[in-house]
């Protein structure tokens, strides 16, 4: 019979250990036996048990104080006092010293083994919710996503809550804001972080062939296979899966994904039985699935299952704190790729640029600006001429998107331009109400809109805001 836990038995009657040994050894616990006080705190110093009872009157050492000594040794303890002499007074006594309940002598078999199940049952509750406080005090990796704006701290917040829980998540997002950084956060601040995290993106698998990869194949399944192969869930199995442009997945294969997130098995190509696999779920899309159900192209009730706890990160035009230190932390990477010593401190004219920038392509655009100043500065520092043309120039950055635009289809020029347009008056807007407010002192402005001096310093002279007198 399976062991359902481990119980330490103390008693200086031998009749009565032997007695509640076999009884509870025979309803599938594993026994071990104790005469004294002393004894017992010595074997449970040894080996932690899942509970233990304990006569009150014993020789030496009472069982209350070995109560209260056990519970020194483990907090959590879970101890059951056994007594002849079950007064009011030493029930009391002994559940202020920690015990989880008391027995009377002579006891019904079934009332010992139902107070065990009890018992048992509260220690294992206590055992997940520590493990859950240590998997959720655990700090989301932060040194590849980088981030210290509301928006990104709300998102890491987020990461913190739904890591421990098996639950699927869907982040959503334009491209180049870091879906795959952040699902693997999630992995890494999970209890899974020790196995598999599994990278998969829809779109680089003809559709034909998308099954066998996600699910494996045996030998002689279609043409080319020529010998058995694992799917990509099977080698995630423990782990996480990340499924990237979940958004494009075709209707069939919608529907077998759908069967492994309700029953945790999958079938393989050309196999008749189904495997079953234990993997967390992580999907990313940057295209809009609400819409894409309601126009058919995408199941609703996968959708649902997709985005049990939903995630979105935000682009960067939305976060422009966040353009500083991304642009540092792209210039360590990359100095210390070209074997270059560029100066982290941006000049007030450079930071303004980068700052104001739309960034269509995102955190992954910013990155490519920087690993191009790193290369081609002629200093030790990046200058305005270190930075692309539609970055230096604004009616540059126009004409590049809307070359974009007519080739693929990919930006909302009027959007995009509008809202750029939209956020410089905006911005101007509150920098001049800050400066009225505060008469023109500038650190005070900056404290008020909630910036660093040297920012607000580079949006007046960006935005040619005259000074207050």
């Amino acid at each position: 019979m399976a062991k359902k836990g481990s119980i330490l038995v103390c008693d200086d009657e031998e009749i009565m250990r032997d007695v509640i040994g076999t009884l509870l050894s025979g309803a599938g616990y594993r026994v071990e036996l104790a005469r004294t006080g002393e004894q017992a705190l010595e074997k449970y110093s040894e080996s932690a048990f899942d509970l233990v009872l304990m006569d009150v009157s014993m020789p030496g050492m009472g069982g209350l104080t070995a109560l209260e000594e056990l519970m020194k040794i483990d907090a959590e303890a879970v101890v059951l006092m056994i007594t002849a002499f079950a007064t009011f007074d030493t029930a009391i006594s002994a559940w202020e010293k920690g015990a989880h309940g008391v027995i009377r002598k002579p006891f019904k078999n079934e009332q010992i083994v139902s107070m065990v199940a009890r018992g048992i049952k509260k220690r294992r509750k206590e055992e997940e919710r520590q493990t859950l406080r240590q998997v959720m005090s655990r700090s989301v990796k932060r040194d590849a996503i980088v981030g210290r704006s509301q928006k990104m701290e709300d998102v890491f917040r987020m990461v913190e809550r739904v890591a421990p829980a098996r639950s699927t998540v869907l982040v959503t997002g334009e491209s180049g804001t870091g879906k795959e950084l952040l699902a693997k956060a999630i992995h890494e601040a999970s209890p899974r972080t020790d196995n598999p995290f599994v990278v998969v993106n829809c779109t680089n698998f003809p559709s034909d062939l998308l099954e066998s990869e996600l699910f494996g194949h045996t030998k002689g399944a279609f043409t080319g296979a020529v010998a058995a192969k694992k799917g990509l869930f099977q080698v995630a199995d423990t782990g996480t899966i990340f499924l990237d442009e979940i958004g494009d997945l075709r209707p069939e294969m919608q529907v077998k994904l759908l069967r492994v997130i309700q029953e945790r098995e999958f079938t393989p190509v050309g196999e008749t039985e189904p495997s079953s696999v234990d993997v967390r779920i992580i999907a990313a899309t940057n295209v809009d699935l609400k819409e894409a159900v309601r126009s058919g192209a995408f199941r609703e009730d996968l959708y649902y299952r997709l985005s049990v706890v939903p995630i979105e990160l935000p682009s960067l035009r939305e976060r422009p704190e966040d353009v500083l230190p991304l642009a540092q932390h792209f210039i360590r990477k990359y100095n210390e790729e070209n074997a270059r010593e560029i100066s982290e401190n941006l000049s007030p004219e450079v930071l303004s640029l980068l700052e104001n920038y739309y960034y269509p392509g995102n955190v992954r655009e910013l990155e490519n600006i920087i690993e191009r100043a790193v290369v081609i500065a002629a200093s030790d520092e990046i200058t305005v001429d270190c930075l692309r043309p539609e970055v230096r120039d604004p009616e540059i950055a126009r004409a590049t998107l809307q070359k974009a635009e007519g080739a693929s289809g990919d930006f909302d020029i009027a959007r995009g331009i509008n809202f750029y347009d939209e956020v410089k008056r905006f911005e101007i807007d509150l920098i001049r109400r800050a400066l009225d407010q505060t008469g023109g002192h500038q650190s005070r402005a900056a404290r008020l809109l909630g910036l660093n001096a040297t920012t607000l310093n580079s949006k007046i002279k960006s935005y040619n805001i005259p000074a207050r007198t």
